[in-house]
């Protein structure tokens, strides 16, 4: 991927994972320039469909594309960066970060980002004084 393209995706994402806004300066896991829509279902290397994403998001996404709402049960397409607003899919709740909408909680949960560990990690930063949001 061409190294332009890459800087472009982190202005964009301004440093932070564009799904649960960990800043790339703090975790263990290294953020990526991810593919929203996976090449194995069409994606292409294009802006409109790259994403920065921190390592743990990363490895739970995979090339997922939708996830199972918690709440209705039904299938549903994650939050795309490029094309969502992420203040209409999630809200912080302390260290916890809620889905809103259908959207938000298949994304949360496909992408675990409310495991236990990811928020124990989360509430320490919040204790030394870092915000989320």
């Amino acid at each position: 991927m061409d190294r332009a393209l890459q800087r472009e995706v982190r202005r964009i994402a301004s440093g932070r994972c564009e799904y649960c806004h960990l800043a790339e300066s703090l975790p263990r896991l290294k953020h990526v320039v991810d593919h929203i829509i996976a090449r194995q279902h069409g994606g292409i290397t294009a802006l409109e469909n790259l994403a920065l994403c921190c390592g743990r998001c990363n490895l739970s996404k995979g090339p997922n594309i939708a996830g199972l709402d918690p709440v209705t049960g039904t299938i549903v397409r994650l939050f795309h960066p490029r094309r969502d607003r992420w203040q209409e899919h999630f809200r912080w709740e302390g260290a916890a970060l809620l889905g809103i909408t259908a959207v938000g909680r298949a994304t949360v949960t496909t992408l675990a980002i409310d495991s236990p560990i990811r928020v124990a990690g989360r509430q320490v930063l919040l204790d030394e004084g870092l915000r989320f949001d």
